[in-house]
């Protein structure tokens, strides 16, 4: 079960980079038209500290210090950095999704406000990505 997830999240992560990269300009990435209040930039720079966060410090242990309102505020970054973010994201998922990780196991943190195993955050962080896939993925297409 956890090389289908980590087969899943680096599938759907490298779709993320090819949504990023069908943009006609860095500045189309951060659009904002309408009702549309995140632009596929923000969600990009979302999914990365969320990643990083949920898996890379609760079960990876490392020391990212995620910075969540900024994820929101900060504008402009260039595809090519957003990119870069998310193909160091896939890197880590690579290496800490591995034989290591006890799916029955509680995840460590109460992140949504009740105990849940390993497997069951996982798989909630893996839905919340497609969420936000599919966002970008409709806002490239509605702003190009």
């Amino acid at each position: 079960m956890i090389q289908a997830l980590k087969t899943l999240f680096v599938r759907d992560l490298e779709k993320l980079i090819v949504q990023l990269e069908g943009y006609s300009s860095d500045a189309a990435v951060w659009l904002l038209a309408g009702e549309i209040k995140n632009s596929a930039g923000t969600l990009a720079l979302h999914l990365v500290g969320n990643l990083n966060q949920y898996i890379g410090v609760g079960l990876g242990h490392t020391d990212y210090v995620r910075d969540r309102p900024a994820e929101f505020a900060t504008r402009d970054v260039p595809r090519a950095k957003l990119i870069s973010q998310v193909k160091a994201t896939i890197t880590l998922l690579e290496r800490v999704l591995g034989p290591d990780i006890t799916l029955e196991a509680l995840y460590p943190n109460e992140v949504l406000g009740y105990p849940m195993t390993t497997q069951y955050f996982l798989i909630h962080l893996y839905g919340h990505l497609n969420w936000h896939l599919g966002q970008i993925d409709y806002h490239r297409r509605l702003t190009q």
